[in-house]
């Protein structure tokens, strides 16, 4: 790894600003071990420096640094996903979606697509080992209060409500991600939390506070034999962590896209003792190998 690579936010804007740092890097960070094709493997091409693209010699196929990656098909420059990337997983508290467009000159929309992208690499490549010693689970509710909302609001709410139980009622069974329609939970979506002692998180929403699903969930994430620990001092170091940032940066998230928010904080909080420039680089290397498309993304939206 080259000794120039940035370790703030500020190298990063002076370093990235040059097409070709951007390039060299998103290089090295697609292909660690040396340029390959992507569609047969071969290690014989040529280069082709005017279009910034490989031609593979054995199957002849053209390819890019953007190929196999969250940037394939995207018309955004390098530079700007690279600074995406990096102030999405260095921000303790996230960014949204108006405050990157405003940053780096794209719309709002491609911002938050941008977003989702890096979010659905980092997710799938970040929670591959179970947790061990002493873990600690608990759960959060995310949601305003309804006292606290205007009439207009609030009454909404509780239509959604009434309309995710007789949609629960018709499938015969419980949605996927659905706000909890009982007393002064309404309106509040229920996260369940498992904490290493002095390691990582996972986290998941669910739909309701019963025994089933959330012992699965701990099933999955944590290793046999492991101490666990359930009571209301449980994953406290992570529960403010995480309440904190869907009362600031993120104000207005549907339930539908909360578990991608979910697995970014939990990406930041596990690698919370990095410096920036190594968490940065960490989520560079997720990136290969993970697509996300647009109309995939707000099919959650219409389901």
């Amino acid at each position: 790894m080259s000794s120039k690579q940035p370790k703030t936010l500020q190298d990063a804007i002076t370093y990235f600003a040059d097409p070709k740092n951007a390039f060299d890097f998103a290089v090295e960070m697609r292909w660690p071990d040396g340029v390959f094709c992507p569609s047969c493997g071969s290690k014989d091409y040529s280069f082709l420096s005017t279009r910034l693209m490989w031609k593979c010699k054995a199957c002849k196929k053209h390819y890019s640094v953007r190929v196999g990656t969250i940037f394939e098909d995207s018309p955004i420059v390098l530079s700007k996903w690279l600074m995406a990337v990096w102030m999405l997983v260095n921000c303790k508290d996230g960014v949204s979606s108006y405050e990157l467009h405003r940053a780096i000159g794209v719309t709002q929309k491609t911002a938050w697509f941008m977003l989702h992208r890096i979010r659905a690499a980092i997710k799938a490549k970040s929670f591959d080992k179970k947790l061990a010693g002493i873990v600690e689970t608990d759960e959060t509710f995310i949601g305003g209060l309804l006292g606290n909302m205007h009439q207009s609001r609030r009454e909404q709410v509780k239509r959604d409500a009434i309309e995710q139980r007789r949609k629960k009622a018709r499938r015969g069974h419980v949605g996927k991600h659905i706000r909890t329609g009982d007393g002064p939970l309404v309106g509040k979506t229920i996260v369940q939390a498992v904490l290493e002692r002095d390691g990582e998180v996972r986290a998941q929403i669910i739909d309701r506070l019963i025994d089933g699903p959330m012992f699965e969930f701990i099933k999955a994430n944590v290793e046999k034999g492991a101490s666990l620990m359930s009571d209301q001092r449980a994953a406290g170091t992570y529960g403010p962590y995480f309440v904190h940032e869907f009362r600031g940066t993120y104000v207005s998230v549907e339930p539908y896209h909360l578990s991608a928010y979910v697995d970014e904080q939990c990406f930041r909080f596990n690698r919370r003792k990095q410096t920036d420039g190594e968490r940065f680089t960490r989520a560079m290397s997720m990136l290969k190998g993970c697509r996300l498309t647009y109309d995939k993304l707000i099919r959650a939206e219409q389901a």
